[in-house]
């Protein structure tokens, strides 16, 4: 009998040891449970910082190079208000190779390069051209500025707005001058001498320096394909002499049509960024 009671209690003693160690397993298991799941959440939270982290280095890198491919736009102003940017400043430099070393020593300024990468363009194409300067042709360059003085019996008649046939050789080669460069424009003046003029068609000289400035204007356009845009007409009267008006010989020299070529330095170098 008494061999039975200990086995009994053997038996119910290794019975409760097994099942506190059952529910200990379950606890440990349920606490595994939670911490995997509570793993698991915050990986995904994790993984959704990481990619919105990606996401703005993506911006970021987009940005970078769109600030990059904006250098090479990017405009600096110059000293008269004009813009240029980086892409027409690599071309304005390619064109100052060839200028002349001594003239690109004078250059202080950004300003100074421009103009000079301008009146070697003017330059070269006056120079390519067979205007042959006479005594009723003249052509002078002042930094960028080209002026053309031509005598009015070269392209008028005496008193007369009409251009004469003879006109023609000489505006096709000043038409060819000004089609060569896009960023011109050009002023055509008309002068006239002291000599009071009034007819039915013509008032006075300041008619009549209008009408004929008006009226090499229209040939150019209308003739020879000059884009009106570029073009300017004005009358100056007699009041813009080059000598007095107290001979024949010199009122011939007063009377006479300027053509004003004058480069378009924002519009020259738009077109220089543009062909870049």
């Amino acid at each position: 009998m008494k061999k039975i009671s200990i086995v009994l209690v053997a038996v119910l003693t290794l019975s409760c040891v097994s099942k506190k160690k059952y529910i200990a397993l379950e606890h440990e298991n349920g606490e595994l449970k939670s911490e995997l799941q509570k793993t698991k959440v915050e990986n995904e939270d994790l993984e959704a910082k990481f990619a919105q982290i990606e996401e703005r280095v993506d911006s970021y890198n987009a940005k970078i190079s769109s600030l990059q491919a904006e250098s090479d736009t990017k405009l600096d102003v110059v000293e008269n208000g004009t813009v240029i940017s980086n892409d027409a400043k690599i071309q304005m430099r390619a064109t100052l190779e060839h200028v002349d070393a001594e003239k690109l020593g004078q250059a202080k300024t950004l300003k100074d390069s421009m103009n000079l990468a301008v009146a070697y363009n003017l330059e070269k194409a006056i120079n390519s051209s067979d205007l042959n300067e006479d005594e009723d042709f003249g052509v002078s360059i002042d930094g960028t500025v080209v002026m053309i003085s031509i005598a009015d019996d070269m392209l008028f008649n005496t008193a007369s707005y009409r251009l004469s046939s003879k006109a023609d050789p000489l505006l096709q080669k000043l038409a060819d001058v000004i089609n060569s460069e896009e960023s011109l424009d050009v002023m055509v003046e008309g002068h006239t001498d002291s000599r009071s003029i009034n007819t039915v068609n013509i008032a006075d000289n300041w008619d009549l320096s209008v009408l004929r400035a008006t009226s090499v204007v229209r040939t150019l356009q209308d003739k020879y394909g000059v884009a009106p845009e570029k073009l300017i007409a004005s009358g100056r009267s007699s009041y813009q002499p080059l000598v007095e008006n107290d001979s024949a010989e010199n009122r011939a020299k007063n009377r006479r049509t300027r053509i004003i070529i004058l480069p378009n330095i924002d519009k020259f170098f738009a077109l220089m960024a543009d062909e870049s």
